[in-house]
């Protein structure tokens, strides 16, 4: 087994409110699709249709404004802690970065002692070939299991009582440039995965596992062939697009075999359609004038049957993405009234900076607003799907250097940073970025294993000045209603209750809490690290309302920032402008809290 050197790490953050509620029955084995269950949070997205929301109430607009620390742990990792915990029964469990180590807590007792700690042994020759920190978006229990992703390519599944390893089985080749960071979805038996390594020029894929064992039950291409990606002439049916072989035809030169289309972000699923639902991430390489057409299926959400891979539709958000556009954000599904008509929506915020309302039945295209500032493209045609793009804002390596891009690389939103959704607002929350870019691609070989992307892309900031930002967001309607400008780029996936409080975390180190209702401040504690995770709430065994959420500077973040690893003498990196004072707010590190009123 690996050993990890001691160190302060990065933070699980709980708050506690005052409320009655049930115990919880010591061992309860609670079904992981049932959302109806809010004293726990069995699932990274809380339900299936990714809402991340919680019927819970007892914290609200009044009390959230007494919220403090009760309790911390620190987990001994220094890496970007994306995702969030799980709560199962009277036990929380939290996964790591690299090297992936998997706690288990009582919640039963004062303190909330460890109850067992599972430590794989994940190959560090993943930490080189990891493209953006070596994070993990988190776990999924169903079926007794605690089921998640190794960064060098494996999926395990631990028995949620003891501890036990269950099953381990390799999914990606680290050798290809394929890691795995997303967090499993399950539905029934099957355990659907994705890998990243958009920027390896890989062979994008997403796979079905047996819960039972382990094994692959079928491999779905992202791209290439209608056979490799399970697309049948009888039963894929994309609106926009007609035709066999989209995803070879789209290409110029094969460049399908080393075209990314990873999968490392979130997965839905409609159990009344019978449809799993994600998002792929760029094309590869990032000179677009080495790759010409709409590059199918990169940037695009697929539509497929969990149990056997098939594909149904797909949508396209950016055809021949020039911009390293990753479409792997959340798909939330929400039932929306649109233009008076009832509406069995899917809504995402592409990195591209277009928020998109879908038909979930059909992929067709309902509305399609920017949330942030945007110039790539004027608009996007609701009758084509497609973005009416600015000539001037192309790229390729024979345009040079393509200057004030918005939004950049990193996205409107980060695709790590999933939105919420509300029934009883009917509002979106999410974080966003304000950022633009200059873009000068270069002329990229593929060697397997290694960087195929040919890209410089210094940012600045967008108009305003600001960088970030956390609003609510009217899908139905595409209008944003509320925001609350932040000083930096904000990176923390949302929560929102019923209680009508939305909580999120900044990069400089605040954990707020927010009215749903107006972006009014409750709240807010200084963590010591930049938000990068998602927060949680449940119920605990004494009857309160807690939320938590992992802390800790990461991802990207960790790579721009510059200069916020103490343990490192070696790393003396200026920081870049644009995020010349994150270094001095926050350093890469944490523990985990607790708090209450």
């Amino acid at each position: 087994m690996r050993a990890i050197a001691a160190a302060p790490v990065e933070i699980v953050l709980a708050l506690l409110a005052l409320g009655a509620g049930a115990n919880l029955a010591r061992g309860a084995t609670p079904v992981a699709a049932s959302a109806a269950d809010d004293a726990q949070w069995l699932m990274p997205a809380k339900d299936y249709a990714a809402t991340r929301y919680s019927r819970l109430a007892d914290i609200t607009a009044r009390n959230a404004t007494h919220l403090h620390p009760v309790w911390t742990f620190s987990t001994g990792v220094l890496a970007g802690h994306e995702g969030q915990p799980l709560v199962v029964g009277d036990t929380m469990y939290v996964v790591t970065p690299w090297p992936n180590v998997l706690y288990a807590f009582d919640l039963t007792r004062e303190g909330y002692p460890l109850r067992w700690k599972y430590r794989p042994d994940v190959s560090s020759n993943a930490i080189g070939v990891s493209c953006c920190d070596t994070v993990n978006r988190g776990a999924f229990y169903a079926d007794g299991k605690i089921i998640y992703n190794l960064l060098d390519g494996h999926t395990v599944a631990v028995d949620a009582k003891t501890g036990r390893e269950l099953w381990k089985t390799q999914i990606a080749d680290v050798g290809s440039g394929e890691t795995v960071t997303m967090a499993p979805l399950v539905v029934k038996d099957r355990v659907i995965v994705g890998a990243s390594g958009g920027e390896f020029g890989i062979y994008g894929w997403t796979k079905g596992l047996d819960l039972k064992s382990g094994a692959v039950v079928w491999i779905a291409r992202n791209v290439g062939p209608d056979a490799d990606m399970l697309a049948g002439a009888g039963s894929f049916k994309p609106l926009y697009d007609s035709g066999s072989d989209l995803g070879v035809r789209t290409w110029t030169n094969d460049g399908w075999r080393t075209g990314g289309a990873p999968v490392w972000g979130w997965i839905s699923y409609d159990p009344d359609l019978g449809l799993i639902y994600y998002g792929t991430g760029n094309a590869a390489p990032y000179n677009a004038e080495q790759r010409l057409g709409d590059n199918k299926w990169t940037a695009s959400v697929l539509a497929r049957r969990p149990e056997d891979g098939t594909l149904v539709w797909a949508y396209q958000f950016t055809p021949h993405d020039n911009w390293d556009f990753d479409a792997t954000g959340a798909m939330v599904l929400a039932d929306l009234v649109i233009a008076g008509k009832p509406t069995r929506a899917l809504v995402h915020f592409d990195k591209n900076g277009f928020a998109y309302t879908l038909d979930r039945a059909t992929g067709r295209l309902l509305v399609a607003e920017p949330f942030v500032a945007v110039n790539w493209a004027k608009s996007v045609d609701l009758k084509s799907g497609r973005p009416l793009i600015d000539p001037g804002k192309q790229t390729g390596a024979s345009r040079g250097t393509v200057k004030g891009i918005c939004p950049c690389l990193e996205g409107g939103v980060s695709p790590s940073s999933p939105p919420a959704y509300s029934p009883r607002t009917h509002l979106f929350y999410t974080s966003t970025n304000n950022l633009c870019m200059d873009y000068s691609a270069t002329r990229a070989s593929y060697l397997k294993g290694t960087p195929f992307m040919g890209i410089n892309s210094p940012y600045t900031a967008g108009p305003g000045g600001y960088l970030g930002t956390f609003m609510a967001w009217d899908a139905a309607t595409g209008r944003k209603v509320w925001e609350n400008k932040e000083e930096f780029p904000n990176w923390s996936g949302a929560l929102v209750t019923a209680g009508d409080v939305a909580f999120y975390g900044t990069l400089d180190g605040w954990f707020k809490s927010v009215d749903a209702h107006t972006g009014k401040v409750l709240s807010k504690f200084k963590v010591g690290s930049g938000v990068v995770g998602n927060p949680i709430t449940y119920r605990a065994p004494d009857g309160k309302q807690y939320v938590a959420v992992y802390a800790g500077i990461g991802g990207d973040w960790l790579l721009l920032a510059g200069d916020v690893r103490s343990d490192d003498p070696t790393d003396l990196r200026a920081p870049a402008d644009y995020v010349k004072d994150i270094a001095r707010h926050t350093s890469a590190g944490g523990m985990i809290w607790i708090f209450g009123l």
